[in-house]
């Protein structure tokens, strides 16, 4: 009885969502978008207020159908040309033509047009802007602020989302999700990670953020295994402002942020700054930040091209939380840390220089080319209680008649790097039926990896500082894209995209008589990716994709292993299908997808050849899943955006290698159908927001998070929960006279005290003839507050 009355809601909540976009709606509304000289195809329409929008065709017409009479505002835009907006009357067969004017200066937005997914990519995304971003911004990381789009769970060390934090995406980790700034890589290239905590407070310089979910379009750097985000930062603002940013709230969380920009000067020049602190003492016990860092930009622009130099930095100290807590302490200590010497953290500084152009060749072709830097340096230091003097190189000490192999000490491990080098694209705007792109980039990695010993209780014959390990590397990266836009018919656009990659890494490994010897691993990839697009009407529109990702093994993957037992590169086929519905007052995307992975790398439990427990192929796996977002507009004040993947991760056959403390050895297991670790079969988040009065919003913010494994197994006792957060957000705006715009944001975080973890680890074996398994976890904060205050001048 219940399974039915549950199935009879939702039966009736799906047909009240289309009942709106039923109504009675029989204008309509169509022209032509030109510039002085030809039609503009590809500019986009957009009834401002609702969800409903198109974009002009091959001869720059456009038509919007099923309006209901009545005046609406209409924004007309193409990159390249200034936006215009219109207020027309709608009743009946309407007709307006509108002429765009090309900008007097270039936009930055061209420089990510060649990375960026559109509507005719025929691939999954969603694109956050600045404003979306600006209201949760009270000192949290980025991947925080991107928690509610669609597939993705986020997580933090400190629990209260300052710090150490991560993203995935469809289940997929940080080092198969590609990062790109302005187009320029930003994975660590060993690693394959990102570490947004040494980019402290980069969202407030941040214009828009688009998250590709699947293998994407080509771009630059790591290869994409299960999403992109590709970051713009600031674009040309032409007006001279000053803003403020203050927040703070639990767990002595507070971030002050101040920001200024000339404008445009001369009809040319501009400068924009930032400069941004943020601290916390963490929800996890001692588990503090300290982040500091700036922005700075000059730029010049003309009509055809644009010349703008980035340069940011970011300092951080973080005490490490990453032992997390063990489950045995879940229910009476979830702060605990088991991390107590007094300077037991993380030192990292990390200064990014980017320069950018932009140059019209002609109408139809530009160039866009960069140059970067990125230099990185920095240690996390360690307390070692009893550790062996033999592993740091240090003799054994003798007094008396006692020889003293063991000894409590302090160790730093550094990592100083240099990443440099060049991206550039070739775009061609036809004006009609084809547009195309040819790019690529290349870039080397230098990084020195190196030990000290700055204090032990019996240092014997060492020094202070005196290094126990001491190994570079050098990771050349090339890649080359072609893509293409071919609109077969006003219904019809296909697109194929082609890329090239190249991986030369040379590194301090294990040679087969498992002794440490310089070592290369070269690579080349090929990964095609074709899509078809088709209109059926001006609200409705089908797609489908395919495309095949190709990466290397990390870090850890070649070093801890030998030549024998290295492991291959993965490989993904990515399948992906979907519908999109935009109505006035009701849009719906669906997306269906397959990836499906060969000799993806997961963790077994194996030991290999030189005692590592690294990382092993299996044979096959897949990703697979529907992606489901609606946005409604339930009434004028109320508009209400959801999103929910449904999802079936697994890997076919799975071996797991337990060590057994009773015989000395391993024991094997052999499983079939397991869930892929971390990747919960449900993900669902929602925004619900209310116009109380002009300028003040409440926002109830939603997220479910299924039943994630912590292994490879399905094992329910090496598990993390499911769970649902919620929290409240009210945002108050108003402009008085002294200032442009002055904003008040309380943001209260898990309001119903959910107890739940994010993250975890297991460590499973065999003793006393019975597997057992020492899990911990990475508790978030229960009921916590933010408040913000903005003033921008």
């Amino acid at each position: 009885m219940k399974k039915k009355t549950t199935y009879r809601l939702a039966h009736g909540f799906v047909l009240w969502l289309f009942s709106l976009a039923a109504m009675a709606q029989t204008a309509v509304l169509s022209g032509q978008i030109r510039d002085s000289e030809s039609p503009l195809p590809g500019a986009a329409i957009m009834l401002e207020g609702s969800f409903r929008g198109t974009t002009a065709d091959a001869d720059g017409r456009y038509r919007l159908t099923n309006l209901a009479a009545g005046s609406y505002t209409i924004r007309i835009s193409l990159l390249g040309y200034e936006p215009q907006t219109r207020t027309v009357t709608v009743g009946g067969n309407t007709q307006l033509d509108v002429t765009l004017v090309r900008t007097e200066v270039v936009v930055d937005e061209v420089v990510v047009s060649a990375t960026r997914a559109n509507d005719k990519s025929a691939i999954a995304y969603s694109t956050v802007t600045a404003p979306e971003l600006r209201k949760l911004n009270l000192g949290q990381d980025l991947p925080i602020l991107l928690n509610f789009t669609p597939s993705v769970v986020t997580t933090s060390d400190a629990g209260a989302g300052v710090g150490y934090t991560g993203i995935r995406i469809r289940g997929s980790d940080a080092t198969r999700v590609n990062v790109t700034l302005n187009g320029i890589p930003y994975n660590d290239a060993e690693s394959q990670g990102t570490f947004w905590v040494n980019m402290p407070d980069f969202a407030s310089s941040v214009s828009s953020v688009q998250i590709q979910r699947g293998v994407g379009t080509s771009t630059n750097g790591a290869g994409a295994f299960g999403a992109t985000l590709n970051v713009q930062t600031n674009a040309l603002q032409r007006d001279p402002y000053g803003e403020v940013n203050l927040s703070g709230g639990s767990f002595n969380t507070r971030k002050a942020t101040v920001m200024a920009g000339t404008g445009l000067l001369n009809n040319h020049w501009v400068v924009d700054a930032r400069l941004s602190t943020i601290k916390s003492d963490g929800f996890i016990d001692r588990a503090f930040s300290d982040l500091k860092s700036f922005y700075v930009s000059g730029g010049y622009y003309g009509k055809k091209s644009y010349v703008r130099l980035n340069v940011f930095s970011g300092r951080e100290q973080t005490y490490q939380a990453w032992n997390g807590v063990p489950e045995n302490l879940l229910a009476t200590n979830r702060t605990f840390n088991s991390l107590t010497y007094d300077n037991e953290t993380d030192n990292y500084q990390q200064d990014q220089y980017q320069l950018i152009s932009s140059h019209e060749l002609s109408r139809n072709w530009r160039l866009n080319a960069s140059a970067f830097y990125t230099k990185g340096r920095g240690y996390y230091e360690q307390f070692r209680e009893n550790d062996r003097l033999s592993r740091y190189g240090i003799p054994n000490v003798t007094i008396r008649d006692s020889v003293i192999s063991r000894s409590d000490l302090i160790r730093r491990r550094w990592l100083d790097n240099d990443f440099y080098g060049g991206i550039f694209s070739l775009d061609y705007t036809g004006f009609g039926r084809l547009t195309a792109n040819i790019g690529g980039g290349w870039n080397q990695y230098k990084g020195k990896h190196f030990g000290e010993v700055i204090w032990a209780r019996f240092a014997g014959t060492s020094n202070i500082r005196q290094r126990y390990y001491d190994n570079d590397a050098t990771k050349n990266d090339f890649n080359l894209y072609a893509k293409a836009f071919y609109r077969v018919s006003t219904q019809l656009t296909t697109f194929a995209d082609l890329q090239v990659r190249t991986v030369d890494y040379t590194f301090l490994g294990f040679d087969n008589n498992l002794k440490n010897v310089q070592q290369t691993a070269q690579l080349s990839f090929f990964n095609p990716k074709a899509g078809l697009t088709y209109e059926l009407n001006d609200r409705s529109t089908l797609y489908a994709s395919f495309a095949v990702g190709n990466k290397e093994p990390n870090r850890d993957d070649y070093t801890q292993s030998s030549p024998t037992s290295r492991p291959r590169p993965e490989r993904l086929y990515d399948w992906e299908a979907g519908y999109k519905l935009r109505q006035n007052r009701f849009a719906f995307t669906a997306n269906a997808y397959y990836m499906n992975y060969r000799d993806q790398l997961v963790l077994s439990g194996r030991i290999n050849d030189v005692g590592a427990y690294n990382r092993v192929n299996v044979d096959r796996s897949y990703r697979a899943g529907i992606e489901l977002e609606a946005g409604m507009r339930l009434a004028k004040a109320l508009q209400w955006n959801v999103n929910a993947t449904f999802s079936r991760n697994k890997i076919r056959e799975f071996t797991e290698y337990l060590d057994n403390f009773d015989t000395g050895k391993q024991d094997v297991r052999q499983y079939s159908q397991t869930d892929i670790s971390f990747s919960p079969n449900v993900i669902a988040g929602s925004q619900l927001t209310y116009t109380l009065l002009k300028g003040l919003d409440v926002s109830l913010l939603s997220k479910y998070v299924g039943k994630q494994y912590l292994d490879n197994t399905s094992n329910e006792a090496r598990r993390l929960n499911p769970y649902f957060v919620n929290d409240i957000r009210l945002a108050y705006v108003w402009k008085p006279r002294f200032a442009e715009e002055v904003s008040l944001t309380l943001l209260l975080n898990n309001v119903f005290n959910e107890l739940y973890e994010s993250n975890g680890y297991t460590y499973a074996y065999v003793a006393e003839g019975r597997v057992q398994a020492d899990n911990a976890y990475f508790p978030q904060a229960g009921r916590n507050a933010l408040v913000g205050l903005r003033v921008r001048f």
